[in-house]
């Protein structure tokens, strides 16, 4: 297995142990909680906005949020994740969390884009060239041959995306919990 395809396959797997790490390391209170949230949100919305567009292994999407950024539901996650750094109120939480998106991340993101590569050739190579890998431009890429479709909530529900709300949930839970647990 190349390093490329180890970062792929166990980044979600190697995230739990991590997120258990950092939930130990919290030291959360209301406000870090509320503002994390707030911030996570946000993240969750780019990412279900993004998913909605989403038709994996079917056609290079190019429209909606694709327009701005190559990697809407990663650039979804990098708010997410930093909302749960928010939420957590401790810099060594946050430090883990950041150092694992950057590092896993930027690495899964070159990977698809090769495997996207190969599948769309010269289609994704144009673009590659219009669209900024991660940090979304302003305004859409003017594409003459955009991905067909709009937001589709079955597409959404297709791609499983609420996943991701839930995980959330969860965590901003034990985060609660924690809080509570350390009053008493």
């Amino acid at each position: 297995m190349s390093v490329p395809s180890f970062f792929v396959r166990w980044r979600v797997r190697l995230g739990y142990p991590l997120a258990i790490i950092v939930l130990a390391l919290a030291r959360p209170v209301p406000r870090s909680i509320l503002y994390g949230a707030l911030v996570g949100a946000v993240g969750l919305l780019l990412r279900a906005h993004a998913a909605g567009y989403l038709h994996k292994q079917e056609v290079l999407t190019t429209t909606g949020p694709y327009a701005y950024t190559r990697n809407p539901l990663y650039f979804g996650s990098s708010i997410l994740t930093l909302g749960v750094a928010i939420a957590t109120w401790s810099w060594f939480s946050s430090i883990i969390l950041c150092s694992y998106f950057t590092l896993f991340y930027s690495i899964v993101m070159r990977k698809e884009e090769q495997e996207l590569r190969l599948q769309h050739g010269a289609a994704f190579d144009r673009y590659a060239q219009a669209v900024p890998l991660f940090l979304p431009h302003f305004t859409p890429a003017n594409l003459a041959a955009a991905s067909p479709g709009s937001f589709s909530f079955p597409q959404y529900r297709k791609n499983r995306e609420y996943r991701a709300a839930i995980g959330f949930l969860l965590v901003l839970i034990v985060l609660v919990v924690s809080w509570r647990l350390r009053l008493l």
